[in-house]
């Protein structure tokens, strides 16, 4: 099974979490048995599970970025009116 990111981890819900950490159980146990035919689907799931929490880290991504962007104009602004006195 492949996991996630930690970064995306980190930005599941409490039952997101929980429903992910029980299909990897699942998938690494099918794994185990061969049953790669069974582990396909669950891994689908949880590709399906963790994409709110993937839109939430680059939401967060975008914030930064903006952040950023309003900070780097304030330094120029500011030194803009030092140059002016």
């Amino acid at each position: 099974m492949r996991h996630c990111s930690v970064q995306v981890r980190g930005l599941l819900t409490r039952e997101e979490l929980d429903r992910y950490n029980g299909l990897i159980e699942v998938g690494g146990f099918l794994e185990e048995q061969g049953r790669y035919d069974l582990a396909y689907p669950v891994q689908k799931e949880i590709d399906i599970l963790i994409l709110p929490a993937i839109e939430r880290l680059k939401d967060k991504s975008r914030a930064r970025d903006r952040d950023d962007q309003e900070y780097m104009a304030s330094l120029e602004r500011d030194q803009d009116l030092s140059e002016e006195v």
